[in-house]
């Protein structure tokens, strides 16, 4: 089972709080862990005030303020101090990984100096932190019913707002949040 390009979907009895209704991007998953990105969790500061907060050196003035006011997204609880930037395109900066079709990570300051700016990424949202499992460790979720899966679909990161994407990807897959249990058991 290789889950990268997938989003876990939490169980509505997902134990740690910080997963609560969460959506997770798979970036990695194989025999050694895996590593994904909170998309619907946004934290208290917009993308420009993040920008603002940095020392950064841009080249290029602002020509697209109104991409720099989405908030930025708890990415996960690893590294909060670490930031991600997924975009929606195939253009690579200093330490990009091409994770799927048209579907980008990086992790480098230089993308950060063109956010706002006519080369920015199509579409892109930014987050600090990650989640993470050691090996073993999310199977023994999945198998703990705390993780639906399904593949990801880039509509719902860029295209659904913020607090309907957990929806969204359980509408996905022809599940209603109304149907639900948060009980765990075998028929």
């Amino acid at each position: 089972m290789n889950l990268k390009n997938h989003f876990l979907v939490a169980m509505p009895g997902m134990a740690d709080e910080r997963f609560k209704h969460s959506v997770v991007y798979m970036c990695e998953h194989n025999d050694d862990g895996a590593m994904g990105l909170m998309i619907n969790q946004p934290i208290n500061i917009s993308v420009a005030n993040m920008l603002e907060q940095i020392e950064l050196d841009r080249e290029q003035d602002v020509t697209h303020p109104i991409s720099l006011d989405q908030p930025v997204l708890f990415g996960g609880p690893v590294s909060e101090d670490r930031g991600f930037v997924l975009h929606k395109n195939n253009q690579q900066f200093g330490s990009s990984i091409r994770l799927a079709e048209g579907l980008t990570v990086t992790t480098s300051k230089d993308i950060l100096s063109i956010l706002g700016t006519n080369e920015e990424p199509e579409q892109f949202i930014v987050a600090l932190g990650y989640a993470g499992w050691e090996a073993g460790q999310l199977e023994q979720e999945l198998a703990e019913n705390s993780w639906l899966t399904i593949e990801a679909d880039p509509a719902v990161i860029f295209d659904t707002p913020i607090n309907e994407r957990w929806e969204k990807a359980l509408k996905q897959m022809g599940i209603s949040a109304l149907n639900l249990s948060s009980d765990v058991g075998h028929a």
